[in-house]
């Protein structure tokens, strides 16, 4: 069990190191923040470009402004924005409406997903499996940004229930989290379905049921727990899709979490808050995945020996 955690902590270490220096050499080819802070300027002077270099420590080495970086974000130093001021009270403020917003949608999905997986598993080739399967492919084919739009006019325009946007109240959460929620449910739904499908067809559930064991203790105790290993993983996986995609809700919602604060500080250049947004949006699809690999061990002592 120790032995099994190590490993799989020293592979997350090493993919954090990696994606690290991946979005920091990336984000330096966006272009140059001081063209842009000197943009309103009549002339600009070689001089000048220089002097921005300086002060915003631009005149380092790539390695050298990278230690700076890693350093100070493991001593809980996320430094100062070139615009903005410092970076951890905008980091705080987004990541909190981003993580909020992210287990609120999966929550829903999950709540929606796992029983009407369930019963079109055990219902195969029924009116109500196949109901399902039509409206999850149908939902699998709208675009995020098209169906937050669309229930954004309906009970935020036209019934005027919901504001439109932004996060002044908790009623401001329900579009965005329902729109990702939908749209993380048109996929989830063909995944219960299939995982139960081939859980229940194995022979231990049919053992199970000969020995007269009632329905809802084979579907939920036996079955659903056996398939809970390929759902486990799916989500991991989902997690980091999941916040890619909420990118552009959260930009139809002007929803103020990381992907907004990522896309702002594209638009100016701003590489301190660009590279931290994104390492910390790395780092937590890494520690997700940790988090399932720890699951499959608690749930698959089998695993242990992997």
């Amino acid at each position: 069990m120790v032995s099994y955690l190590a490993k799989r902590s020293i592979q997350a270490l090493f993919v954090i190191i990696v994606v690290s220096l991946l979005v920091a050499f990336a984000i330096r080819m966006t272009g140059d923040p001081a063209m842009t802070l000197l943009s309103q300027s009549a002339a600009v002077s070689q001089e000048d470009i220089q002097n921005i270099h300086n002060a915003l420590g631009l005149n380092k080495s790539f390695w050298a402004q990278y230690t700076d970086f890693m350093v100070g974000l493991l001593s809980g130093d996320m430094g100062n924005s070139f615009f903005r001021g410092a970076i951890a009270p905008l980091i705080q403020q987004a990541l909190s409406s981003t993580v909020l917003l992210a287990f609120l949608s999966l929550g829903i999905s999950l709540l929606i997903s796992i029983p009407l997986g369930i019963y079109a598993a055990c219902r195969p080739g029924s009116f109500g499996d196949q109901l399902i399967r039509v409206l999850t492919l149908t939902g699998l084919s709208f675009p995020n940004f098209w169906l937050g739009i669309m229930l954004m006019l309906f009970f935020a325009v036209y019934l005027g229930w919901l504001p439109p946007s932004g996060f002044d109240s908790w009623l401001g959460l329900i579009l965005p989290a329902v729109t990702m929620g939908l749209i993380l449910t048109a996929s989830n739904v063909r995944l219960v379905r299939t995982a139960m499908l081939e859980t229940l067809a194995k022979q231990h559930i049919m053992v199970a049921r000969a020995k007269g064991l009632s329905e809802w203790s084979v579907v939920y105790k036996h079955a659903l727990r056996n398939s809970s290993i390929t759902i486990i993983t799916y989500l991991g996986l989902q997690f980091g899709a999941l916040l890619g995609g909420m990118v552009v809700v959260e930009m139809v919602f002007n929803w103020p979490g990381m992907g907004t604060l990522a896309i702002e500080a594209i638009a100016q250049r701003d590489y301190p808050v660009l590279q931290t947004s994104i390492t910390l949006l790395a780092i937590m699809i890494v520690l997700v995945n940790l988090l399932v690999d720890i699951a499959y061990v608690l749930l698959d002592p089998r695993i242990r020996l992997g």
